[in-house]
């Protein structure tokens, strides 16, 4: 066998090992200090209010009032909902210029325990909206500050607040240090799977708490909650305004087809199991805080034997990293990319497949009358942890957990070694963010303060 005998007889990229990527993010250093990040400096002219209203221009305007009541409740509601804020005070920070898939919004109540396809619990990232291809700091500035925000809406005692962030982003430098020990594929099939404990730590308590809520949110039992027989026996949705209500027929219309071209966007498999239900209800629904606005809507599909699938479309926009960041792009570039920029329910999946460790197997897409939608199931066991019931050392490890598994995210992407370089064995990274996030946690309640102001005066 001659020497070129057993490989590729064409010129291919090079490949850039492991260590080299590493060894990359440490010389970085020399250009950006880890301790470059501390500071937090409010650009000139800020105006977080001005950028709340821009996003109501895409919104359903009868929903823009319940998006500021939901917002102004507390200075947490108010931080999961200005995303787009703070994409936009970010957009100049210090950076080392890599880029990753991120998550775009990665704030402690985007974490959450769902059921997988083989029907076990994980642990993982569980919102996607505002996903895009960006700067990898940017998630991690973004968590690290929701855990401030968070433990002082909790009333943790200010030394406290700094411990758990400390902790927050160590627990993100040691897992992404670790996770880019392994090989690429061993990185992939990495999952955290939850299970009930055999210790009684407060910790394990909260866990199996989690775990028991879950096993009760499923499509059967939401069907039996808010649904009742219509009069030829199909399956409806009950009114709850302004939360789930009936849509006009003419939109009834266009979410059949919805329905319609998003079988063509999933699996074979998934595909043959919908065509065996028919869709019999549909409602509009209001979610979360700063999505409140947005389209969205829960389907009843009703199966041969009487069972009910229930599927949430929800519409998809540009996300905040890219329009207010200025990140890159929405996805990172593969092989064969050539999705369109504005299919952004395509982006949503694509950056939810590459992020979580195993997905909704009927996450699909679809481009439909002008707006951009994706779809998944509905309540498949998904539960999210109230941190504010949570007491200090069930905390922390649950900021723990996020911070890891925001690592995992991340190190699906090329650039991780070269974060691990970056990041080190030593703490200025993670000092370095806890006191940028502190910075910014008030900033974000000087910023609801404003929009309390604004609501209460009508100048939004």
């Amino acid at each position: 066998m001659s020497a070129d005998e057993g490989r590729l007889r064409f010129e291919h990229e090079a490949i850039h090992s492991a260590a080299e990527l590493f060894d990359a993010g440490k010389a970085a250093r020399g250009k950006l200090p880890r301790s470059g990040h501390a500071e937090y400096k409010p650009a000139t002219g800020r105006d977080p209010v001005g950028i709340l209203r821009k996003q109501h221009e895409q919104r359903v305007s009868e929903l823009v009032p319940l998006r500021l009541e939901r917002m102004t409740a507390s200075p947490f509601a108010f931080y999961r909902g200005s995303a787009a804020i703070q994409a936009a005070d970010l957009r100049d920070a210090p950076r080392t210029g890599v880029d990753v898939t991120i998550c775009g919004d990665a704030h402690l109540a985007n974490f959450g325990i769902y059921a997988s396809p083989e029907r076990s619990l994980v642990f993982d990232l569980n919102d996607f909206d505002e996903s895009a291809y960006g700067p990898w700091e940017w998630d991690v500035k973004r968590f690290v500050t929701s855990v401030v925000v968070a433990a002082r809406q909790r009333g943790f005692k200010e030394s406290k607040v700094q411990t758990a962030a400390l902790e927050a982003a160590a627990s993100y430098r040691i897992a992404m240090r670790q996770i880019t020990q392994l090989s690429v594929l061993e990185r992939y099939y990495i999952r955290a799977d939850v299970h009930r404990g055999q210790r009684h730590s407060s910790s394990q308590k909260v866990l199996d708490h989690a775990i028991e809520a879950a096993s009760r949110r499923t499509s059967a039992r939401v069907v039996r909650k808010i649904t009742k027989r219509a009069d030829d026996g199909s399956t409806m949705i009950a009114e709850n305004p302004p939360v789930l209500s009936h849509v006009p027929e003419a939109t009834e219309k266009r979410i059949l087809g919805i329905v319609k071209r998003y079988l063509a966007t999933v699996p074979s498999d998934i595909a043959v199991l919908l065509s065996q239900y028919v869709p019999t209800d549909a409602v509009r629904r209001v979610v979360g805080a700063g999505s409140v606005g947005s389209r969205c809507y829960i389907i009843v599909l009703s199966g041969p034997a009487g069972e009910s699938l229930v599927l949430q479309v929800k519409e998809a926009v540009e996300s905040v990293a890219v329009e207010f960041g200025g990140a890159k792009a929405g996805r990172a570039p593969v092989f064969g990319d050539r999705v369109e920029p504005d299919e952004h329910g395509h982006r949503v999946v694509a950056n939810q497949h590459v992020l979580q460790a195993v997905s909704d197997p009927f996450l699909g897409w679809v481009k439909y009358d002008g707006h951009a939608f994706y779809i998944r199931q509905f309540r498949d066991q998904n539960v999210s942890i109230d941190t504010e019931t949570l007491d200090f050392r069930p905390f922390t490890d649950y900021v723990d957990a996020c911070g890891t598994v925001l690592a995992r995210a991340h190190a699906q992407s090329p650039a991780a070694p070269f974060i691990a370089g970056y990041l080190g064995g030593g703490t200025p990274f993670d000092s370095a963010v806890a006191e940028w996030a502190s910075a910014y946690a008030d900033q974000s309640v000087e910023d609801y303060q404003a929009l309390r102001k604004a609501v209460k005066k009508g100048e939004i």
